[in-house]
């Protein structure tokens, strides 16, 4: 796996004009509102919201939402659909794991997607998330089941091939976390070079503090 950095600051310009990102946010999104319970009395944290694609699905739904990310362009294109819009319950955090940051506020639900495989050491984050939470608070996290390497086109910047769902379910249970369940939440169709099909299967897990 390529342990570069990748460069999320210029992908973002372009990042939601591909149809399946937007398609995924959506169901992502519908998952996340089945099995986490989501309220309009609850504050949430969206870990890696990139330009805010499932961040701004969930606002409507809660009292307040924090999107964070790393790349301060991402959180620029989501701090300009936030200013276009007047929206008053939702903002972004600027939040680099890797420099040393730590997650600020306490949450009723903390959710995250496509982000987990990009980070390096899943043990510190999940236990940033404990910490973050309110009591009987609940995670919810969506990444890709196992898949080899061929889901990106170029891998830098990816720490994981997907999840073994056993083990991350594990992984959080080593944390903290009850009442730990996981689901597939949705699926990925891509075109491959070759002109194949290939399939990738988006999982939920969700637990509790």
């Amino acid at each position: 796996m390529n342990s570069q950095r990748r460069d999320f600051d210029t992908a973002a310009a372009t990042w939601d004009e591909k149809p399946q990102r937007v398609r995924l946010a959506r169901e992502v999104a519908e998952a996340l509102v089945r099995h986490l319970g989501i309220a309009g009395t609850m504050n949430v944290l969206d870990f890696g919201c990139g330009t805010g694609l499932l961040t701004l699905q969930l606002r409507p739904l809660v009292r307040t939402i924090v999107g964070a990310d790393s790349s301060r362009g991402m959180l620029d294109v989501l701090n300009a659909k936030i200013a276009a819009a007047g929206w008053d319950n939702v903002c972004s955090m600027n939040l680099d794991l890797e420099q040393g940051d730590s997650l600020k506020g306490k949450y009723h639900r903390i959710v995250s997607s496509m982000t987990l495989h990009h980070v390096r050491e899943i043990e510190p984050l999940l236990a940033q998330f404990h910490r973050a939470l309110l009591p009987g608070g609940m995670v919810g996290l969506v990444d890709l089941d196992l898949e080899g390497g061929r889901f990106h086109d170029d891998n830098t910047g990816v720490f994981h091939f997907g999840f073994d769902r056993a083990a991350l379910r594990g992984l959080l249970a080593a944390a903290g976390f009850s009442e730990v369940r996981d689901l597939t939440a949705t699926e990925i169709v891509k075109q491959a070079g070759d002109g194949t099909t290939r399939n990738f299967s988006v999982f939920l897990i969700a637990a509790r503090k």
